[in-house]
């Protein structure tokens, strides 16, 4: 679950950890009137008004009309998702931002094309800036352990500082058991360089950010830039904060942060009914047990010449109820053109899928081609009762024979 820099913000505050004062907007009249009461009349000369959806990119990215698709642009300038004012009338300016930004769509590098729309924006006091650092907390499943990545490459894509300066990263492991240790903090701002006043500020920081990432229940925790002051302090600039799903039971009051507007609809369809469902640009929709399979199913598309339309594990309880909505969400986009249906029976029969499938094929218009591939227990059995069925799915006995229709299918589309 992703939540918007001013809620991840809002919660960082909460552990103490120094985030810069800012206000969320969601008109241009807000915007206008926040930069006037809040800033410029308390002798703020800079201010920074962002535009808020879940995406990275933000500071690179172009706003663009809504309806003629064209670059918003003020004074002869694209608009951009994020703006540093630091001259003229601050109040002015970020109402003709806001005006030219909100209810439109802003696309950047994680977007794509399409773009996301923007329906509110965040204002916050300008900083005076030293030096960037980027700083993350995530789960390294290789290891089971935490860990904390740290570079003085702040405010640019972690992916392009690892292919161009990978010896720039410092990563710092975490053992469950002893937890983040006050050595590794200090060894970490050593690392980047930082002394006196600044290690010190820095070491806090760390020690305050992981709490929040710990009992937050977090997947992912990101500063990006994380800044140092000229007066050595160190601020959060930027934050992206990534829920652990596994762990929203133990936080109810986190229903609230969901901003269903930025979610893919069929996604959050497909979440009321425990679907792992990621919707994709392709043709052909992939119903799968298990998110390794899924994985490997929309590699084998791939290869065999068509494109994955969606991620979608069934997980192991393949019943009739939850296949029919499978389908139905599957079908919902009008990209799919073909269905691929990769099963391994391990705690749940082929046979028992197979009847599953025939008769949610029945309850749902199947109106595309579907290959179906089940393999593992009962496999045999399962082949049977699809081939007799009447119905017509193509089978699959192996992988690559699966693959191999999947090929046809997408030829003759």
């Amino acid at each position: 679950m992703n939540i918007h820099e001013y809620q991840a913000k809002a919660l960082l505050r909460k552990y103490g950890v120094p985030v810069p004062t800012g206000y969320v907007v969601q008109s241009p009249e807000q915007a206008g009137e926040i930069a006037y009461k809040e800033f410029v009349q308390k002798g703020q000369k800079v201010i920074v008004i962002k535009s808020q959806i879940h995406a990275g990119g933000r500071g690179k990215g172009v706003v663009h009309d809504i309806q003629t698709g064209a670059a918003r642009e003020i004074d002869g300038k694209q608009v951009r998702g994020v703006s540093v004012l630091a001259d003229g009338n601050l109040a002015d300016r970020a109402y003709k931002i806001a005006q030219a930004t909100i209810g439109n769509k802003l696309i950047t590098i994680q977007t794509g094309a399409e773009g996301k729309i923007v329906r509110r924006m965040f204002i916050e006091e300008g900083m005076n800036i030293a030096q960037e650092y980027y700083l993350s907390i995530l789960l390294d499943r290789q290891t089971s352990q935490n860990l904390i990545m740290a570079s003085t490459e702040g405010g640019v894509e972690i992916e392009e500082v690892a292919e161009h300066a990978p010896e720039k990263i410092l990563r710092e492991y975490v053992d469950p058991v002893t937890g983040f240790r006050g050595f590794q903090a200090r060894r970490l701002g050593i690392g980047l360089g930082l002394a006196g006043d600044a290690l010190k500020s820095f070491v806090d920081f760390i020690q305050k950010l992981y709490r929040a990432y710990e009992e937050m229940d977090c997947a992912m925790l990101e500063v990006n830039p994380l800044v140092r002051t000229g007066d050595d302090k160190f601020i959060a600039l930027d934050a992206k904060v990534t829920f652990d799903d596994n762990a929203l039971y133990r936080h109810p009051d986190y229903a609230e942060l969901r901003d269903l507007e930025e979610e893919e609809p069929l996604e959050i369809e497909a979440s009321k009914y425990d679907l792992n469902y990621i919707k994709l640009d392709g043709n052909v929709g992939c119903m799968v047990n298990g998110a390794g399979l899924a994985m490997a199913t929309m590699d084998v598309i791939q290869l065999a010449g068509g494109k994955p339309a969606n991620f979608l594990d069934v997980g192991g309880g393949a019943n009739v109820n939850r296949i029919s909505n499978a389908f139905r969400i599957m079908l919902s986009d009008p990209n799919v053109k073909a269905v691929f249906i990769n099963i391994f029976g391990g705690i749940v029969r082929c046979d028992r899928v197979a009847n599953g499938i025939i008769q949610a094929s029945q309850q749902v218009s199947l109106n595309v081609p579907c290959i179906i591939r089940l393999d593992g227990t009962n496999a045999v059995e399962a082949r049977e009762i699809l081939e007799k069925s009447g119905l017509t799915f193509s089978v699959g006995s192996t992988l690559e024979e699966a693959a191999r229709k999947v090929k046809e299918t997408v030829d003759k589309l």
